[in-house]
């Protein structure tokens, strides 16, 4: 796997670019390390199909996370380096100044130092006033050496960046390619009905909004669907959320162009991974109106999570998932090298391109996403 560099580099560049920052954001860096150590070794004693398909999609998690872990500190690392590289264009005069008076001393013979035109006063008073001043300039001298140096270790860590991220780019594409196979292959859940395609054709072709079709999902299955037992109410309110990402709109809260949804929007970054927030009973995954690939989960009796936006679907439905589960990927391209390089150093976000839109139903009716799934309020 080769994350390792990545997590590696991430936490050089965070103690080189970021000591001053209030938070230890190095701390991300050394939790992907210890996630993805644990996924290898899932992997490696994973005896079903199942257990594969967990191991996988904490690989992809960590993959991701020693990824924008590594952003994030290329980013810090950048503004430093600029921050740096002003203060000691701004001192360019003083600089040199300092320079030469350092040489001056450094090269005069010291007979010339101990001498004064107005005799032996004159000479201790020299040396007294040079006594006074040598401290504070071989202080100048040491915090521009420090300068210099920390410049040159932030120019290294970012040459060196480019070859540490085409590995780890691979590395999860590979990762996710493996997680997709996994799913296909997996087997061994259990299933609460079985959707006959052609139900599921007609009710496709007799909605025209998701109210209708949510009100008609127990017309997939061709025998009643069992109601389900679960309660996952105690978790209200602190599940998190189905994707890596940032709120960008929530529910009712008008959009640039001026639409209100009933749901909330997260903008991710492109190809992250979907997941089921809690245990729950694929009701429906693929194409719907205009919604793009959509996935609905049902967690517990006449509730709905409702995800739509995504690329790939993962799962069939009337499985019931646990926990973690992948049901997806986001759509876009990975941006090359380049890309992700220059938005590093940014900090606008502008590198979350896809969004997730999120709906809860409870009832028949939307509620706000919010009070089911844990996210920041105060932003």
């Amino acid at each position: 796997m080769m994350l390792r560099p990545v997590l590696a580099l991430a936490i050089a560049l965070f103690a080189t670019g970021a000591a001053a920052a209030q938070d230890d954001p190095g701390k991300a860096a050394s939790a992907a390390a210890r996630q993805l150590e644990r996924a290898a070794q899932s992997l490696d004693a994973a005896a079903t199909a199942r257990d594969r398909v967990r191991a996988l999609t904490e690989t992809v998690q960590a993959y991701e996370a020693g990824l924008a872990a590594m952003r994030e500190g290329m980013r810090r690392a950048a503004t430093r380096e600029a921050t740096l590289s002003r203060r000691l264009a701004a001192r360019e005069q003083d600089v040199a100044r300092l320079i030469g008076v350092l040489q001056v001393i450094e090269t005069a013979p010291p007979p010339v130092l101990l001498l004064h035109p107005s005799g032996p006063l004159g000479s201790a008073r020299s040396a007294m006033m040079l006594a006074d001043v040598t401290p504070g300039l071989n202080a100048q001298a040491a915090e521009l050496r420090r300068d210099v140096e920390e410049v040159r270790t932030l120019r290294t860590l970012q040459a060196n960046a480019a070859d540490t991220l085409q590995s780890a780019l691979a590395g999860i594409q590979q990762a996710r390619t493996n997680l997709s196979q996994a799913v296909a292959e997996r087997t061994d859940l259990p299933r609460r009905f079985t959707e006959d395609p052609v139900r599921t054709a007609i009710l496709l072709g007799s909605t025209e909004t998701l109210d209708a079709f949510a009100s008609g999902l127990s017309e997939m299955a061709d025998t009643p669907i069992p109601e389900t037992e679960a309660d996952i109410s105690a978790d209200k309110g602190a599940l998190p959320l189905p994707v890596q990402g940032v709120l960008l709109h929530r529910a009712r809260q008008a959009d640039a162009a001026g639409i209100r949804r009933a749901g909330m929007i997260v903008a991710t970054r492109p190809r992250a991974l979907v997941t089921s927030p809690t245990a729950a009973t694929i009701r429906y995954r693929g194409p719907l109106l205009d919604l793009g690939n959509v996935v609905i989960l049902e967690p517990q009796r006449d509730t709905l999570f409702v995800f739509s936006g995504l690329a790939e679907v993962f799962g069939e439905a009337g499985e019931v998932v646990p926990a973690g589960s992948p049901v997806g990927l986001m759509g876009g391209q990975t941006p090359e090298n380049g890309a992700i390089l220059s938005l590093s150093s940014d900090g606008t976000g502008t590198d979350h391109s896809e969004t997730l839109y999120i709906e809860v139903r409870q009832g028949g009716a939307p509620v706000d996403p919010e009070t089911w799934f844990q996210t920041d309020k105060d932003g």
